[in-house]
């Protein structure tokens, strides 16, 4: 294992996977703070559990983003860069102006700062997951195709750090300073994702969507796609895969203080700890998916995510306990992140270089369905069933997405073969700082 480590920093240590890196970082950061940050502050400013679920509606943005992707595949809204970065910057200023405005707006305020708060949130969703949109788009476009493994483990691994950033260290910044300043560290550290833009390698722009009109581009790109063989069930795949996720997540916040964690102990012990254990699950899930192939790793990860919500039911049982809940958050940080992993490498896979940003941006919102819809559905379920009951039940609805796996699995090892199959100059041309298209 040392020895194949020691191949892999020797090979893919450059300036790509370390720009991946840091806009993974970039994609991750503003999520929590519009989730289940979001959540804690209203949780402690004394909004109902019924009303926190319906915040979680300000993510919409998330999964109709492909509504506008092809703008980002059709224009280049600055003249001085190529389509990607101009878009990343005008994204990235845009989620740091509006990071630091919700500071000035306190959630305890309810009757007139509510909706105040909730505008902001739904704009900042709709940048961030337009930043998401280029982020995908030049991640698939500048990585080698025997790069897109690492590469997607290490995106996923920049995310998961930055909402460990934006979750845990968030809810300690609150316990000690307050929400107002927490908000605005977190507009700081977002220009990270203009540090990484600014050093970002030029992708060339596909002259075939240049030449196209808006709508030519939108029917050609959803042809292309919806075209191939099972389409409509590698669709419903990408939106079920991790809807058992999506239900154990979208109330976490609440249900740790709900069980009388403090804002610090949830931080530190169920947020903070979880770093090391997507650390380590980046490391193991990446040799995982080198060694078994995509599809093994999907069903792999898929299972043992659904499996680790059990912890959370005994959580729930037997109440407050560190032991479970470190337990907890280790497996899920660690089989979790790497099943996020394996579907960004397969939603890459299934991408057509010429419509990038358009096919990801629909394969990712339809992925983000289940993350966003979930939390009205969480809210009243926790009301009527409880907590173990519920997070039984999240267990339980990842049995589809298993069985869906197996029956397309010819399907998933043909299109990783074809995406491997390509041409010998796009796989070793130009390696810095222009990467091939």
């Amino acid at each position: 294992m040392f020895a194949q480590i020691q191949h892999w920093l020797k090979t893919y240590a450059n300036r790509r996977i370390l720009v991946v890196f840091l806009l993974g970082f970039s994609s991750g950061l503003p999520l929590a703070l519009v989730g289940g940050t979001l959540q804690a502050w209203f949780k402690t400013s004394g909004a109902s559990i019924a009303l926190i679920g319906w915040t979680t509606l300000v993510m919409q943005p998330y999964s109709y983003k492909f509504f506008w992707a092809p703008l980002l595949d059709k224009f280049a809204p600055l003249s001085s860069l190529d389509r990607r970065r101009g878009w990343l910057v005008i994204s990235q200023l845009a989620v740091v102006t509006l990071i630091a405005a919700m500071a000035f707006f306190s959630p305890e305020v309810l009757l007139y700062n509510f909706p105040v708060i909730l505008g902001l949130a739904f704009l900042l969703s709709v940048c961030s997951a337009t930043q998401d949109i280029a982020i995908d788009a030049y991640r698939t476009e500048v990585l080698h195709s025997d790069e897109r493994g690492l590469g997607t483990a290490i995106a996923v691994e920049g995310y998961r750090i930055a909402m460990i950033a934006s979750g845990g260290f968030a809810l300690l910044l609150a316990d000690k300073f307050g929400w107002q300043q927490t908000y605005l560290f977190m507009a700081a550290l977002m220009t990270i994702g203009l540090v990484a833009t600014a050093l970002a390698p030029k992708v060339e722009s596909n002259p075939e969507t240049s030449k196209k009109n808006l709508p030519q581009l939108v029917i050609s790109s959803f042809h292309n796609f919806l075209t191939r063989k099972k389409a409509i069930w590698f669709l419903l795949l990408v939106v079920i895969y991790k809807i058992s996720d999506s239900f154990a997540h979208a109330l976490s916040s609440t249900f740790l203080l709900d069980l009388n964690f403090t804002l610090s102990e949830v931080g530190v012990v169920v947020k903070v700890f979880g770093l090391f254990a997507t650390l380590i699950g980046i490391l193991v899930g990446g040799i995982f998916m080198t060694r078994v192939g995509l599809f093994k790793a999907l069903l792999t990860f898929g299972f043992l995510s659904a499996i680790t919500n059990l912890v959370y039911m005994l959580l729930a049982i037997t109440g407050k306990n560190m032991l479970l809940a470190c337990s907890g958050v280790f497996v899920e940080s660690i089989c979790g992140g790497m099943g996020t992993a394996a579907l960004v490498t397969l939603t890459m896979s299934l991408c057509d270089k010429k419509y990038t940003a358009t096919q990801f941006a629909l394969l990712t919102s339809l992925s983000a369905i289940g993350r966003i819809y979930v939390g009205p559905v969480s809210g009243h379920m926790v009301e009527h069933v409880g907590w173990a009951s519920f997070y039984l039940f999240t267990a339980a609805v990842a049995v589809p997405s298993l069985i869906l796996l197996v029956y397309m699995r010819p399907e998933i090892e043909d299109c990783v073969a074809n995406k491997n199959a390509e041409p010998e100059e796009t796989k070793t041309g130009n390696a810095e700082p222009v990467a091939a298209q």
